[in-house]
């Protein structure tokens, strides 16, 4: 079976848990998600199964939203709740305070990735790394805060909401926040509520999805592919054109359709692949056929 499952992961599996029980109850090996959630965190997590997995990468590179919970005074080597506590420090700050330098993290910023995260150095994770004692050097990131809003302040305890770009690490963000307000802090609760187009009000519990498995209807929440790239401009292609990209070779980009890359669908609205606008000759040339 191809299509995207919009799956709430339950706090303390892996992404990986995930796959894997997903590959037992679909009886199928191609499955992958995009874009991993810690242990702790809870929410949104793309499943992608059969010819969809081609897609993860597109998916995996769309906007998030966090809900997020942090505690101010303690920094940890994991950045979050699960780790070891390094430094101690009085909270002299105040909720003002805090909105104040929540300011600073707003649009684009540079992030140095946590130890304590499934980047590779030369074929190892650095999480790997990290539990072996090693600690190295992480070239700072671009990433993007789209919107930042603190939604309780409870010190030492405060939880905001954070929609940003692919690959920004919120338990960085609160970490950094906290020695920004000279007092450390560490993440305790994360939740993805949007992943792209998917919010977590539409998706099924991991437990859910099991138990309807054992009577057959789990494919029921399987997203078609082209649904799951639901804001790319769509081309939409004739016999012949539909053929001809099939096999490899570029077609026309008419010239009201915006954007660089969009979702190419044949005479029957079925998926072909994903193409790109080739902006010296005009043409839409195949960057992935999935047909």
């Amino acid at each position: 079976m191809d299509g995207v499952l919009v799956i709430d992961k339950p706090q303390w599996l892996t992404s990986h848990d995930v796959v894997n029980r997903i590959r037992r109850l679909a009886g199928q090996k191609r499955v992958g998600h995009s874009g991993t959630l810690d242990p702790m965190a809870t929410g949104v997590l793309l499943v992608c199964l059969g010819r969809a997995t081609r897609i993860a990468e597109y998916l995996a590179g769309s906007e998030k939203t966090y809900r997020a919970r942090a505690r101010l005074g303690a920094s940890t080597d994991t950045q979050d709740a699960t780790g070891t506590v390094l430094t101690e420090r009085p909270v002299a700050v105040t909720c003002e305070d805090v909105e104040v330098a929540l300011g600073a993290f707003r649009g684009p910023i540079r992030q140095v990735p946590p130890m304590y995260s499934a980047l590779k150095r030369q074929g190892r994770a650095l999480y790997e790394l990290a539990r072996a004692g090693v600690t190295v050097e992480r070239e700072a990131r671009p990433v993007e805060i789209l919107a930042l809003d603190l939604t309780v302040c409870e010190l030492p305890e405060i939880e905001f909401v954070a929609r940003c770009s692919a690959g920004t690490y919120v338990r960085t963000l609160a970490h950094d926040l906290g020695e920004r307000l000279g007092c450390g802090a560490h993440l305790t609760a994360l939740r993805r509520e949007a992943s792209g187009n998917f919010a977590a009000a539409g998706a099924v519990p991991l437990a859910e999805l099991e138990s309807e498995a054992a009577a057959g209807a789990w494919a029921r929440h399987l997203v078609p592919i082209a649904r799951a790239l639901g804001d790319w401009p769509v081309l939409r292609l004739d016999g012949p054109a539909a053929h001809k990209l099939a096999n490899g070779q570029a077609v026309s980009w008419p010239p009201d359709l915006g954007g660089d890359m969009a979702c190419a669908l044949g005479p029957d609205e079925e998926l072909i692949g994903l193409v790109r606008l080739d902006r010296a000759t005009g043409l839409a040339r195949p960057e992935k056929i999935l047909h």
